[in-house]
């Protein structure tokens, strides 16, 4: 079957998705662009300008209006019979409600991150999703980063034995497109949850659910501490940060200590992951694209064969808010606290 899509906010994320759906149909898989929405009637000609921190290229225009149906009333695109699939890539503080909506219409959901600023404001979503039958996915994109999905991998297998040490970074300067959402933490969380969730999701996705955290700075720049007992790694660190001085360049980097080898990887770097053993680095060969292809390639997969209860799903989402949540009460406090 071909899935249907619909893309639901034009900005930088609703760009992306865009192309990676394009991208996923040039490569093969069975999907094509429907339908797409947004508030601003401006963008449903298929041309937008909107950016992000990491270039998705593609052309001018993202899609042909003659043949994609476009809508300012996301309620009039969920209804539609000829959308399967709805990307969510508003703001945070709509992604909820719209998610339950697109579920009562029979629609699978694709929603961009952070679900919600906190764990409780997700819970309804966790059971809708569980009760609709439909694909209800968190577009956790760092799962299916090529050299970090290689990292999952090989973590998982325990090809170069357990983890020791692992570092994780993600720095910016603030963001430069809708300044006044993201500028504002009570709608986006600050850089702590539109930011640094990815990395505090990887940690779940590589390591499992730590016991305590402990977190210092604040919700702009923050560095979090992972404990996970004896039988996990002593050394587990994440940084994230986007209060830096206009100009900085995005950083994106991981550094893996494992009984038999480290792993380093920096975005943008040539090569971007190597593998140390043996007294030599050696460049890890990674596939080109870029983590929103392989989580818009994984959803199309799933609902194409009919299996609805992959991961990530929705549960996934709660644990990841809720281990977020528990950093913004390490920050607040200054004190150590458990999961």
């Amino acid at each position: 079957m071909t899935v249907r899509v619909g893309v639901v906010g034009l900005g930088a994320m609703g760009r992306t998705h865009v192309l990676a759906y394009a991208g996923a149909a040039g490569a093969g898989y069975p999907c094509r662009l429907t339908a797409v929405c947004d508030r601003n009637p401006e963008r449903l000609a298929g041309k937008t300008g909107a950016v992000g921190n990491i270039d998705v290229g593609g052309a001018d225009r993202l899609f042909d209006p003659s043949t994609v149906f476009g809508t300012t009333d996301p309620e009039a695109l969920f209804a539609r019979d000829d959308v399967d699939l709805v990307s969510i890539c508003t703001r945070t503080d709509t992604h909820v409600d719209l998610a339950l909506a697109a579920l009562r219409k029979g629609k699978h959901v694709l929603l961009e991150k952070p679900v919600a600023l906190s764990a409780d404001a997700i819970a309804p979503l966790v059971a809708a999703a569980s009760a609709s039958g439909r694909l209800c996915m968190p577009a956790m994109c760092m799962r299916f980063w090529p050299a970090w999905s290689w990292l999952l991998q090989v973590v998982a297998h325990g090809t170069y034995g357990r983890v020791k040490s692992a570092v994780f970074s993600r720095l910016a300067s603030p963001p430069a497109w809708s300044r006044d959402f993201y500028a504002d933490p009570s709608r986006s969380g600050g850089a702590l949850i539109d930011l640094h969730i990815h990395d505090a999701d990887f940690v779940r996705a590589l390591l499992g659910e730590p016991e305590s955290v402990v977190s210092t700075g604040d919700v702009d720049h923050v560095t979090t501490l992972y404990r996970f007992g004896a039988s996990g790694p002593s050394h587990v660190v994440a940084e994230g940060g986007w209060n830096h001085t206009p100009g900085f360049a995005f950083r994106m980097r991981f550094v893996v200590v494992m009984e038999g080898a480290t792993a380093d990887f920096e975005f943008g770097r040539s090569p971007e992951l190597l593998l140390c053993r043996d007294g030599k680095a050696e460049a890890v060969p990674i596939p080109p694209e870029k983590g929103y292809d392989g989580e818009i390639r994984h959803a199309i997969s799933a609902i194409s064969r009919g299996a609805f209860n992959v991961g990530p799903d929705m549960a996934d989402a709660l644990r990841t808010a809720r281990l977020l949540d528990a950093e913004r009460e390490s920050l607040r406090t200054g004190s150590v606290v458990r999961l």
